[in-house]
């Protein structure tokens, strides 16, 4: 028997084994889709969970950002009003995307500093790496 596509998808009148038939074209269907889905995302890279190589950019920071920020854990600056790589690391809402503005937008007291993209991924992930995990 030739089961035609027109009466798989039609509504009208299904007998039990074209409703089977469509079930499993739908399912088929959703099943290939996922697979699209997926390989987009890897592809695109969505699934890396880090960019950037905190090493780097600690180093980067010692060599570009130390000489007003402290950027190691635990250390101390003589400007208070000045953020540590820490605190930043740990504000509310802090994210790499939200680290991305915040390199790229001037502030009033920090000079125009334009980092390299590679720079800044890797300063990112080590300003991220610096996050305190809540449990």
């Amino acid at each position: 028997m030739l089961l035609r596509m027109d009466s798989c998808l039609s509504r009208e009148k299904a007998s039990p084994r074209t409703a089977s038939a469509r079930g499993m074209l739908r399912t088929a269907f959703a099943m290939a889709s996922l697979a699209v889905l997926v390989s987009i995302l890897l592809a695109s890279g969505a699934g890396a969970v880090e960019v950037g190589n905190p090493e780097r950019g600690l180093d980067y920071a010692r060599r570009i950002c130390a000489s007003c920020h402290a950027v190691e854990p635990g250390t101390t600056f003589l400007f208070s009003d000045i953020p540590s790589f820490e605190d930043i690391a740990n504000s509310e809402g802090m994210s790499p995307r939200a680290l991305v503005v915040w390199l790229t937008t001037s502030h009033p007291n920090m000079p125009d500093l334009i980092i390299p993209p590679d720079d800044m991924d890797d300063v990112i992930a080590y300003i991220m790496s610096l996050r305190v995990r809540e449990e």
